[in-house]
């Protein structure tokens, strides 16, 4: 019997959930992830509810295991999609980008589990007092929206697990399963994997930005538009252009303007490579190729039982 406590909250094999990214989680990723022995989430932040409710359909089409559906609390037309999830009955939920206390009791009175994300202790804290089931701890090394305290995964995911005991998810820089094994050596009960995901074969993001991907080194990502919502993109001309920006005292309202509507879909789904915005982690560095899904965990979980055996030899040393 699996112990772990994200295995049995979510009843899966693995402790491995990919992240609802937008542009990147349609249900081809989720139900792939779930279908392997993880939890895939279907990324509702870039899809308007009568979409939503397809991509749930074809997940369960697609998969008779566990998936969840995440959600952006700050998303326009979150009313509908809250209704979306109710009727299409999804049972997990991961919420991010707002306030947990707002949604949290709709959703655990219909039975359903809540997940939130969070970026520092404070707001783990408020998210236990919400009623949450378990907690995302993401790191500043993660892709896309990232929190304002640049703390890193290493520094966050102890500093969480010292005020909370529920289950706790570690994200941001974990693309291998040596990297799983040091976050829940610090305190993780499970992982949440993003960018490593978001370049496999399964995800909806477009071609040319998996190569880009997969082309990027070290130093390739950059933490931008801190004075409006922090996010983690790739360098290309955009990214570029918001960076003289913000080194000469650009304003919020000017950083919006600049970035207009749509920016992400142009890049990660449309495949503009100089004009789009590509949201993308630090890990991205370590990827080299474009996978199946199937592949990527056996390997991550291949990874995570060698480096567990071989630090267990370590121990017999001292």
């Amino acid at each position: 019997m699996n112990t772990n406590r994200i295995c049995q909250l979510f009843q899966i094999r693995y402790p491995v959930i990919s992240g609802g990214m937008v542009w990147c989680s349609g249900w081809r990723l989720a139900s792939a992830v779930s279908n392997a022995g993880g939890l895939g989430l279907i990324g509702a932040g870039s899809m308007h509810p009568d979409v939503l409710a397809e991509h749930i359909a074809k997940c369960k089409a697609a998969t008779d295991r566990s998936f969840g559906v995440n959600v952006p609390l700050l998303y326009p037309e979150i009313e509908k999609i809250m209704d979306v999830i109710v009727s299409s009955g999804v049972k997990i939920v991961f919420t991010s980008a707002g306030n947990p206390a707002t949604w949290t009791p709709f959703l655990k009175e219909r039975g359903i589990t809540v997940v939130h994300v969070v970026s520092n202790t404070k707001f783990a804290r408020k998210a236990v007092d919400a009623g949450v089931d378990a907690i995302v701890a993401e790191g500043f090394e993660a892709g896309g929206h990232n929190g304002r305290e640049e703390t890193t995964t290493m520094v966050l995911i102890p500093q969480v697990r010292r005020v909370v005991d529920i289950p706790l998810i570690a994200a941001g820089g974990i693309g291998s399963g040596q990297a799983m094994l040091a976050a829940m050596a610090l305190g993780a009960d499970g992982v949440q994997v993003g960018s490593l995901f978001a370049v496999t074969e399964e995800s909806s993001a477009h071609r040319l930005f998996k190569e880009m991907v997969v082309q990027a080194g070290e130093g390739d990502t950059m933490l931008l538009m801190k004075k409006t919502v922090p996010v983690r993109l790739l360098k290309n001309p955009f990214a570029e252009d918001i960076k003289a920006a913000e080194a000469r005292g650009a304003d919020a309202d000017e950083l919006k303007t600049m970035l207009g509507k749509g920016r992400a879909k142009r890049g990660m789904f449309e495949g503009d490579m100089e004009g789009g915005e590509l949201e993308i982690g630090q890990v991205s560095a370590t990827i080299n190729a474009i996978r199946p899904v199937a592949d990527v965990m056996k390997q991550m979980m291949d990874e995570y039982e060698s480096t567990l055996r071989t630090l267990n030899a370590l121990e017999k040393c001292f």
